[in-house]
């Protein structure tokens, strides 16, 4: 790229010739800016930007929800679970299985057994 100055020294006057050079000057910036910033940093920003949020971003991402998933949620998920299973559902078992023999089995097994040495004596013994 050249910068175009135009100076004709024939019938031209001083200020057609500063007009004519402002004029290619002033393109020539336009040019050089529109394509630097066209070219160079939208290229840049965008690889720069595209890098950035595939690379930094994934792995911050990625990163952060295994460390996340596998230190909280799997903390959280085995704390929870040991707690509830070992302190909630042994309790309810125990208690449900206790109560269960308790009242009746245990009711059961009395009624029965007196039910049936009551019936067995009184029919066979007492003859």
């Amino acid at each position: 790229i050249y910068i175009y100055i135009y100076t004709h020294t024939h019938t031209h006057t001083h200020t057609h010739t500063h007009t004519h050079t402002h004029t290619h000057i002033h393109t020539y910036i336009h040019t050089y800016i529109h394509t630097y910033i066209h070219t160079y940093i939208h290229t840049y920003i965008h690889t720069y930007i595209h890098t950035y949020i595939h690379t930094y971003i994934h792995t911050y991402i990625h990163t952060y929800i295994h460390t996340y998933i596998h230190t909280y949620i799997h903390t959280y998920i085995h704390t929870y679970i040991h707690t509830y299973i070992h302190t909630y559902i042994h309790t309810y078992i125990h208690t449900y299985i206790h109560t269960y023999i308790h009242t009746y089995i245990h009711t059961y097994i009395h009624t029965y057994i007196h039910t049936y040495i009551h019936t067995y004596i009184h029919t066979y013994i007492h003859r």
